[in-house]
C-alpha cells in the first residue's frame, strides 16, 4: 500500500486539459522546454519519490523525531534520503540557474511537492519552505546576503525556516514581541521566542537559515513595525549562533517533521529588506508556501483514493445491490464508488487550478505580453487562498471519507490510511487559517476593488468556455459567482461586518465555480470510462452545494 505516483494521470491534465506545452512555448525563457523533456522530468521525479521517499513514511511516523539536549534527530533514513535529494537538484527544479538552479517551469515543482508529501507529508515538510525562502532572499536581502546564502537555499543543500508564530500571537503577527537591537557592525541582535516552527533544529543539512520576524526598539505598535532577519544556524567560519531548539511538539500528526520551540538568545542576524516592512517580505515566502499547502490538501485525497481504491477492488464482502453473485467486490457496490468517484472529481479539478496556477505563476514573470501578465497576476492573487481552503478542507474530508471504504480496518494502523487523516489536518490550519483565507479573498481582494478583477477573471473564463459542448454548468456557476460578488459590494457598506460572517461561504461559491470550470475542460475528454463516472458523480453530488452556498451569501444581506 506505499504510494507510488502516477504520471499517466497526471500527465493527462498536464498535457491534455492544459495543454501545457503550449501554453509554456509563449515564454521565451522556456523555448527549449517540451514535452518529452517535461515528461523525462517527471519519470525520474516519480521514480525518486517512489522508491526513495515513500518507503520512509511508517517508520517517519511511528517512530518519528526525536529531541533530546536542543538536538533533533529525524527517523531513520530521512537525512540519507534529503541528502540524495538536494545533490540530484529537485529543490532547484524552477530556481534561476545562475543561482545554481535549472530554470524549468514551477508546474514541475508544483507537481513534484505533491507526490513527495503524497508518499511521505512528514519528511517532505523540511523542503516545502525552500522555494518560498529562495524567493524572498533573492528579492529582498542584500548582495552580500544573496552571495553567502542564496545559493545554498536555492540547491537545498541549506534548508531553512519562517520564524512568524509566537505563544501569544498566532495569526495575528502584530502582537509579536521579538527584538532585533542594531550593533555597531550593522548586524541585529535577536531575542524572543517562537514557537510552531517547522524543520527549526533538525539533523538533514549542516546548517538552517531562519527567516525572523522582529521589532526594533522605535518600531511602530502592531504588523507595520516588523522586520524581517536572517539568522542562520552557523556562521561562515563554523561558530554557531544563539538559536536554540528547547523542545518540539508531540502532535496529532507528521511525526516525521520537527515542530520547534525556538529561542533566539541574542542571536546575530541581519536585516533581509527594509525596516518596518517584513511582513511585506515574508508574504513572498507564505504566498509560495499556501500553493505547496494546497497540493498537500490534493495528494492527500490521491493517497487515499490510491489506498481505498485497491482496497475496494480486493475485499469481498456482501451481494451488492442488483448483482447475482453471492458476494462481491467491494468495488461493486454503489455507496463505495460514490465516495472514490467524488473524492476523484475534487482531486482532477483541483489538479487543473492548481497545475494552472503553477503556470500563471510563470507567465505573471515572464509572458512578453503586459496584459497578459496583468491577468496571470489577478489569477494568482484570487485562486491561492480559494486553492489552499478548499482543497486542505477536501484533502482531510476526503481522506476520511476514503477511509471509511475500509470499514473497521481504516481506523487501524495497518492500512496507513488513518495517517493520512492525521497528517493532512493541519493543512487547515498552518500558513493562514482557512478562515483567514477566506477573509483575504473576500475583504481584501474581492472587497478591496470593489469586485474589480473577479469581475476580469470571470469575464476571461466565461468567454474561454463559450460554446463549449458540455460546461458542466461552469458558466452558471461562474455567473453566480458573479452575482454573489456584487451583493456583497452592494451590501458591504450597510453592513460592513455580514463579510466576515459569510466570508468562507464565498470562498466556497468560488472554489465550486472554479472546479467546474475545470470540469468543462476535462468533461471534452469525457469519452473515457473512469472520467465519464467521475463527471457524473462532480455534477451529482459536489456541485448542488453551489445552490446552498450561493442562498447563504444572498440570504445574509436581506432583513431578518
Amino acid at each position: 500500500m506505499i504510494y507510488r505516483p502516477n504520471l499517466q494521470d497526471v500527465s493527462f491534465i498536464l498535457f491534455d486539459v492544459l495543454q501545457a506545452e503550449q501554453q509554456l512555448a509563449a515564454l521565451p525563457i522556456f523555448s527549449e522546454v517540451d514535452a518529452p523533456l517535461i515528461s523525462q522530468v517527471l519519470e525520474e521525479a516519480g521514480k525518486f519519490v517512489g522508491e526513495v521517499v515513500a518507503p520512509l513514511n511508517r517508520d517517519g511516523d511511528e517512530i518519528g523525531c526525536t529531541w533530546s539536549a536542543g538536538v533533533v534527530t529525524t527517523p531513520p533514513g530521512f537525512r540519507a534520503a534529503y541528502q540524495q535529494f538536494w545533490q540530484a537538484g529537485w529543490p532547484a527544479l524552477s530556481a534561476n540557474a545562475e543561482e545554481g538552479g535549472q530554470g524549468l517551469p514551477s508546474v514541475l515543482e508544483c507537481i513534484l511537492y505533491e507526490w513527495l508529501n503524497g508518499a511521505n507529508h512528514g519528511w517532505t515538510m523540511a523542503p516545502g519552505l525552500l522555494h518560498g525562502a529562495y524567493e524572498c532572499i533573492a528579492h529582498h536581502a542584500s548582495d552580500a546576503l544573496k552571495s553567502q546564502y542564496l545559493e545554498k537555499v536555492a540547491t537545498g543543500e541549506w534548508l531553512a525556516t519562517m520564524c512568524l508564530t509566537e505563544s501569544h500571537a498566532g495569526s495575528d503577527l502584530g502582537l509579536a514581541r521579538t527584538s532585533a537591537i542594531v550593533q555597531p557592525d550593522g548586524s541585529y541582535q535577536i531575542t524572543g521566542e517562537k514557537i510552531f516552527i517547522s524543520g527549526g533544529e533538525h539533523d538533514l543539512t549542516d546548517n538552517i537559515v531562519h527567516l525572523v520576524l522582529a521589532r526594533m526598539p522605535d518600531a511602530v505598535p502592531g504588523p507595520k513595525g516588523l522586520s524581517l532577519f536572517l539568522a542562520p544556524k552557523f556562521f561562515p567560519d563554523g561558530n554557531r549562533n544563539a538559536v536554540h531548539c528547547d523542545r518540539i511538539e508531540e502532535k496529532m500528526g507528521l511525526h516525521g517533521s520537527s515542530t520547534c520551540a525556538m529561542r533566539f538568545d541574542g542571536a546575530r542576524g541581519w536585516l533581509v529588506g527594509e525596516a518596518g516592512r517584513g511582513l511585506n517580505a515574508m508574504f513572498l515566502m507564505m504566498n509560495a508556501a499556501r500553493l505547496h499547502v494546497a497540493m498537500q490538501g490534493i495528494s492527500a485525497l490521491d493517497t487515499a483514493l490510491q489506498k481505498a481504491t485497491r482496497y475496494a477492488n480486493e475485499r469481498k464482502q456482501m451481494r451488492a445491490p442488483g448483482s447475482k453473485q453471492s458476494v462481491d467486490f467491494i468495488i461493486e457496490h454503489a455507496a463505495v464508488r460514490r465516495i472514490l468517484n467524488t473524492q476523484r472529481a475534487w482531486r482532477d479539478g483541483g489538479r487543473v487550478l492548481a497545475y494552472q496556477t503553477a503556470i500563471e505563476l510563470d507567465i505573471a514573470k515572464h509572458h512578453p505580453d503586459a496584459d497578459r501578465r496583468a491577468q496571470a497576476e489577478i489569477w494568482n492573487s484570487l485562486l491561492t487562498p480559494v486553492l489552499k481552503a478548499a482543497w486542505t478542507q477536501q484533502g482531510f474530508e476526503g481522506a476520511s471519507a476514503c477511509l471509511q471504504v475500509f470499514g473497521g480496518h481504516g481506523y487501524i494502523r495497518e492500512w496507513g490510511v488513518e495517517q493520512i487523516v492525521r497528517d493532512v489536518r493541519v493543512a487547515m490550519i498552518y500558513e493562514g487559517t482557512n478562515e483567514i483565507q477566506a477573509n483575504d479573498l473576500l475583504l481584501r481582494k474581492v472587497l478591496g476593488d470593489g469586485g474589480a478583477q473577479l469581475t476580469q477573471l470571470i469575464i476571461r473564463l466565461r468567454a474561454e468556455i463559450a460554446g463549449t459542448k458540455d460546461t458542466c454548468g461552469a458558466d452558471l456557476a461562474l455567473k453566480s459567482l458573479l452575482e454573489c460578488a456584487n451583493n456583497v459590494v452592494a451590501g458591504h457598506a450597510l453592513d460592513p461586518l455580514v463579510a466576515f460572517e459569510i466570508a468562507g461561504d464565498f470562498l466556497r461559491v468560488a472554489a465550486l465555480a472554479m472546479m467546474a470550470w475545470s470540469w468543462s475542460r476535462i468533461s471534452a475528454f469525457s469519452d473515457v470510462s473512469e472520467i465519464a463516472q467521475t463527471r457524473i458523480a462532480f455534477l451529482r453530488f459536489v456541485m448542488p452545494e453551489l445552490t446552498m452556498r450561493v442562498r447563504i451569501v444572498h440570504a445574509a444581506y436581506q432583513p431578518a
